[in-house]
């Protein structure tokens, strides 16, 4: 039998984080490429099997690809067919691949001002980076609400999936989809007396969940509107007010007493849903002065919503003085006096940054701070590194504060229009609501829906798509030269202006910040000595020397595109492969992630010294493989980190 194999490809552009217009890694966002290959004709004899293969080359920019195969059987005819009717026999399939590039598009530098009369912004392209890679992203927009390109772009691209990971990311991008996924799941991340892991737990392991993860996910999921289910939220609060009355304990490693600290964040969740009792003061010794300035937000939080609480106008008092005794004067980023060395809090999910986003939370409605507000935002704005903070807990309460701080501050509608300038190339956005637009707010035909007012200088403002209070992205191309962004705003109003220099730039050599990495490869089985080749069997060693200990680690890996983990436990798996894996050190591992495009280990506790562990792949697909780098990171101190360069790896068929 003869049959006639096809393949055809849809390579659809658009890294996360890209503009409307713009192309972020060559692609223009949201686009597609038709991937086309010649048709194959293979015999087969009855019972026999055949594999087909295409040689392919993903244009650069593709963020995933949509694979629809088919067979047919050629010639066929009379009592000849297995198809119905006498038809031909035939079979399909569709597959979505994703893509990951090898050299991701980065955020290299940022900055977040509002735009008022003329504004100039040095541009050049960074040394060393991929050309048709990135460019320039200038977003403007009316209002600081919502998350904010930086921040939507930390979120998108952030690879790694604790629970708390998970829903700091839906709640500061407003998933509602994710969300209702996660009120289903949440259950299985309780232990028996209703406190929060941050991975599933086993069944039937020793209740471990965590205190901290618990009163984070009920504050943070209460600041942003979203409601838990009930019998999940009432299992949470039980389990906090047992941890608070002292009915129930939880033990971690930690490098200073920390139990004290903890209730307090237990105190100000169970506020927000008026479980919080005047009693239960009595179990905290009330020093403010000796309290990390996280501490000192929750108690500020948990006596604003308990109005029995013993003392209670003195202590908010004393609470909201000591936090102002530590702001620092003097620059432009707001700083604490303490946050060097007494804030540091990272195996509680506490951060500098954090606490200044919580700072603007708390201050924005309150009266005493009204006049400190603005300075608190532009504070708090210029702490972040490369638009986004470097913490995901961080980036969610800045989200919020910001939306808070629009809803009270910014009334003033923005008006006129904007102009951007750049080498030769020029744009105008037009704030004014656009007269083509039809009844209800819907763009004009042809205008794409969400994108700003944009329009070549000089076109005029039939040109311009936007509606009032919309926002505007674009990606310009790095200049051939170095140059100057000229921005300018003629109207009412103060629109915000969001300048990112996106690139891609090809790591060189080894970054050890606190992590060193060594990373070596071995074969369990291989069919030459000398290469890789399609169905090897190869093991990966990953040596950690760590600095310091440390809370919350993770250990990030790369697999070449084809490869499939073993070790699973599925069918098809090998058992006899992975036997002679070797882990090596203290560490308190909390979870083994083995995604399509890496094997990730998570630590609850990694202590200094040196850590090794190894995991198997086998190797499915022949080619040259790029792989980005291997990375170890501590989630709530990323400046601690390591990142290893890989080579390419060549796998033969």
């Amino acid at each position: 039998m003869q049959v006639r194999a096809t393949l055809v490809g849809s390579a659809v552009g658009g890294a996360v984080g890209g503009a409307a217009g713009g192309a972020v890694g060559g692609a223009p966002v949201g686009t597609s490429a038709a991937l086309n290959f010649a048709p194959q004709l293979v015999q087969l004899a009855a019972g026999a099997a055949f594999e087909v293969r295409w040689p392919v080359e993903v244009p650069v920019g593709t963020s995933r690809i949509e694979w629809s195969a088919g067979a047919v059987e050629e010639g066929a005819g009379g009592s000849g067919t297995t198809g119905s009717g006498g038809a031909p026999a035939r079979d399909s399939l569709k597959v979505v691949q994703a893509v990951a590039a090898t050299v991701p598009v980065r955020v290299l530098q940022a900055s977040l001002q509002a735009l008022q009369g003329n504004v100039s912004v040095p541009v050049a392209a960074p040394a060393d980076h991929l050309p048709g890679r990135g460019g320039l992203q200038v977003v403007l927009q009316p209002r600081l609400s919502g998350a904010l390109p930086g921040l939507k772009r930390y979120f998108e691209t952030y690879p790694y999936s604790c629970l708390e990971q998970k829903v700091s990311r839906t709640l500061a991008l407003s998933d509602e989809a994710a969300w209702k996924t996660l009120r289903d799941e949440l259950p299985g991340y309780l232990d028996s007396e209703g406190l929060a892991n941050y991975f599933p737990p086993s069944p039937g392991s020793a209740a471990r969940g965590s205190d901290r993860l618990t009163a984070y996910l009920l504050s943070a999921a209460h600041e942003a509107g979203y409601n838990l289910p009930e019998g999940t939220r009432n299992a949470m609060l039980e389990g906090l007010a047992a941890f608070v009355e002292g009915r129930l304990e939880r033990r971690f490693p930690a490098p200073r007493p920390d139990l004290e600290v903890r209730k307090l964040a237990a105190l100000e969740a169970l506020s927000r849903h008026g479980r919080a009792e005047a009693r239960w003061w009595g179990s905290i010794a009330f020093a403010p002065a000796a309290w990390p300035t996280s501490a000192l937000l929750d108690a500020w939080g948990a006596l604003q919503r308990s109005p029995h609480a013993p003392d209670r106008e003195a202590r908010l008092a004393e609470v909201q003085r000591l936090v102002r005794s530590r702001l620092t004067e003097g620059g432009t980023t707001l700083r604490f006096s303490t946050e060097t060395d007494d804030d540091q809090w990272w195996w509680l999910m506490e951060s500098a940054d954090g606490n200044a986003a919580r700072l603007l939370l708390a201050a924005v409605t309150s009266p005493a701070w009204k006049d400190d507000v603005p300075r608190l935002v532009s504070g708090a704005l210029a702490r972040q590194k490369g638009g986004a903070w470097r913490t995901t807990t961080a980036n969610l309460w800045g989200v919020l504060a910001l939306q808070r701080f629009a809803k009270v501050f910014e009334s003033e509608a923005v008006g006129g229009r904007s102009v951007l300038e750049l080498a030769n190339t020029a744009r105008t956005v037009d704030w004014a609501p656009s007269s083509s637009a039809p009844a209800g707010g819907a763009p004009a035909p042809g205008a794409a829906a969400g994108s700003g007012g944009v329009a070549a200088a000089g076109a005029g403002p039939a040109g311009a798509t936007t509606t009032t209070g919309a926002s505007s992205e674009l990606l310009l191309p790095w200049p051939s030269q170095p140059g100057t962004l000229l921005a300018r705003h003629e109207g009412t109003g103060r629109p915000w202006l969001t300048v990112q220099t996106l690139a891609a730039v090809p790591l060189k050599a080894p970054l050890f910040a606190g992590y060193r990495i060594t990373r070596s490869v071995s074969a369990v089985q291989r069919r030459s000595p000398d290469a890789w080749s399609r169905g090897d069997v190869m093991r990966v060693r990953l040596e950690i020397d760590a600095n310091a200990d440390m809370a919350w680690v993770v250990l990030s890996d790369p697999l070449p595109a084809g490869a499939s983990h073993l070790g699973t436990g599925l069918a098809r798996d090998s058992a006899i492969a992975t036997q002679g894996e070797r882990r090596e050190g203290a560490g308190w591992p909390a979870y083994e992630e083995r995604a399509q495009e890496a094997w990730r280990a998570y630590y609850a506790w990694l202590p200094r010294g040196r850590h090794t562990v190894e995991y198997t792949l086998r190797l499915n697909s022949a080619g040259r493989f790029g792989l980005p780098p291997a990375r170890v990171e501590a989630m709530y101190a990323p400046e601690s980190f390591g990142e290893l360069p890989l080579a390419p790896l060549e796998v033969r068929p």
